[in-house]
């Protein structure tokens, strides 16, 4: 049987007039069959991606090259070298793709359901009723509330959730046979996500679609997929049946992409990492080359004082204005818990349930609208200016977005020395330099980073210079704001053991903000539970995850993606 979508020896290059060509894809080869799902799974820089955009043709005509051994089949036929119109004509119509980001794919200033119509009077050649009519039955397919309504909203007006459903009612507009998906639920809560999958799990099955799924999470790899491909620096390392992939997993760098993963199974272990697999030969050495365990947490005394305490905090915003009046949206109400010195506070949650707010108020940030931050016994909300600058020092935060926390302007050497000048810390400059080369040795960066700038830096090195100037102040706390969520799953395990390892060594207290509640589970020693605002649950972490007391939190850890099948011991 001639399979839907053959891939033989793609190779793409990316040239430049000013230095030599960087291969991105070196040799990749797979075929996926009709009403089937493959999977396409390794880090950023992998090529998974460039092999889609290669399929789709969308590679940029400028600067890429597709290299001449290489077979691109769809339905028999070659993809290689169509013209415009050809590609119009199958795109949308026989092979669709949902990008990562529905609102950089989005039109703006276009409402959603202009866009969906456009699409069905292009290739479908319906009339403008006709597509209206057909684009809410789309919309109404994908599960958005309220479908006839949402046709005249804007991308901005709905959730990131609602805003994903859209783009898959626009890839699935002219019932494709092929859908490929670049991970379609990176940035989504767990709860979102495990919505996005089934939806695209029943649409495929009931359309008797294809798929083509991208990403670097495993668990969903594990629920979602037939077969699998796992690359890395552009090449296939490893390729079969899903089952047999993770259960049998041949190829080092398979093993650590399953390894790698914080998972109920392994609390209490170092994560490994790709670098420590790829060292090593087999599982055996591993063992021998990295400690099993780290040392377990120590127990709370009960005549500790608290670092911190938050007490019945409070945010409202005011939104609207002068025209249609203000009203008021509590952010957080009621919200109290400890901090210690040396453990983690674990806040979880949806995005809208309040953990950032919480977070923010706390460093004053935002301006709180009721309650108490208490350190030294002394309340920091209610601390003038000049009385709250000599505690910012002791309150740090790492932001989510690595790529736009730090200063593009500034070299790593100004990064670090900048909060360190402001607040007469480190001397003169000479003091300041080596304080910042020890912070870079700290977060394992070369001293050489010093003189370089953020974008040459990859994602995972960015979060390590932010949380290296986050420790230039010598702080007590340190709020981690989804601050590993943005990293691929290798990277991710390098970050979490760097933090767990900076917190032995200098007794910080993390609150640690996250969606993601294997991580959580993790790095977290007691665990908040928060939803619309408000605190459903709190307690010890390990209790909480094995006896959760409300219905909410049993939703979100029954939504968390697992592994289906466990790699063999």
């Amino acid at each position: 049987m001639t399979p839907l979508l053959q891939v033989e020896q793609l190779t793409v290059d990316f040239v430049s007039a000013s230095r030599a060509p960087v291969r991105a894809v070196d040799g990749v080869g797979f075929s996926l069959r009709s009403e089937s799902t493959l999977a396409l799974v390794g880090e950023s820089g992998s090529g998974k991606s460039v092999s889609a955009l290669a399929v789709m043709g969308l590679l940029p005509r400028h600067n890429a090259r597709i290299g001449a051994q290489t077979r691109l089949q769809f339905q028999g036929q070659s993809l290689l070298g169509l013209g415009v119109a050809d590609w119009q004509r199958i795109r949308g119509k026989h092979m669709s793709m949902i990008f990562q980001d529905p609102m950089s794919s989005l039109n703006p200033v276009y409402t959603i359901g202009f866009q969906l119509a456009e699409m069905l009077r292009m290739h479908e050649g319906m009339g403008r009723k006709q597509a209206r009519t057909r684009a809410q039955a789309l919309l109404e397919e994908v599960g958005i509330p309220e479908a006839a309504r949402r046709l005249d909203a804007y991308p901005h007006e709905l959730s990131g959730g609602q805003q994903q459903r859209v783009m898959i009612a626009m890839a699935l507009a002219c019932e494709p046979e092929l859908l490929i998906a670049d991970e379609p639920t990176t940035a989504l809560d767990v709860t979102v996500q495990r919505q996005i999958m089934q939806l695209l799990a029943e649409l495929r099955q009931r359309r008797k679609m294809a798929m083509l799924f991208i990403t670097h999470d495993l668990g969903l790899v594990s629920e979602i997929a037939d077969e699998v491909v796992v690359m890395r620096h552009g090449k296939v390392r490893e390729a079969g049946p899903v089952q047999q992939i993770f259960t049998q997993a041949q190829d080092a760098y398979t093993k650590a992409l399953l390894s790698c993963r914080p998972s109920p199974e392994r609390l209490g272990q170092r994560l490994l990492t790709i670098d420590d697999w790829m060292q090593s030969d087999t599982s055996g050495a591993m063992a021998q080359t990295l400690p099993a365990e780290v040392a377990p947490p120590s127990t709370q005394a009960a005549n500790d004082a608290p670092l911190l305490e938050v007490r019945h905090l409070r945010k409202v915003f005011e939104v609207g204005g002068a025209w249609f009046g203000k009203k008021q949206f509590v952010a957080v109400q009621d919200v109290s818990f400890s901090m210690f010195k040396g453990k983690t506070v674990g806040l979880v949650g949806e995005s809208g349930s309040g953990k950032t707010t919480v977070g923010l108020a706390m460093l004053r940030l935002h301006q709180a609208s009721g309650g108490e931050v208490l350190m030294g016994g002394r309340n920091l909300l209610a601390l003038s200016k000049a009385e709250f600058a000599p505690y910012k020092r002791h309150l740090q935060i790492v932001f989510q977005n690595p790529y736009a926390s730090l200063n593009p302007r500034f070299t790593v050497a100004e990064v670090l020395d900048e909060p360190m000048r402001l607040h007469g810390l480190g001397g003169d400059a000479a003091g300041r330099k080596r304080i910042a080369q020890r912070l870079l040795d700290q977060v394992g960066m070369p001293a050489s980073s010093m003189g370089r700038y953020p974008f040459e830096f990859s994602g995972g090195q960015r979060q390590r210079i932010a949380i290296a100037r986050s420790l230039s102040l010598s702080p007590q706390v340190l709020v981690l704001d989804e601050a590993v969520s943005a990293l691929d799953v290798s990277v991710q395990a390098q970050v979490l053991n760097l933090l767990k390892d900076l917190q032995a060594e200098l007794a910080l207290s993390y609150l640690f903000i996250s969606h993601d509640l294997d991580v959580v589970r993790h790095m977290a020693d007691t665990l908040l539970v928060m939803h619309q605002g408000q605190v459903l649950e709190q307690g010890d972490a390990a209790t909480l995850y094995a006896q959760p007391q409300s219905d909410y939190t049993r939703q979100l850890l029954a939504a968390a993606p697992r592994l289906q099948f466990r790699p063999a011991a």
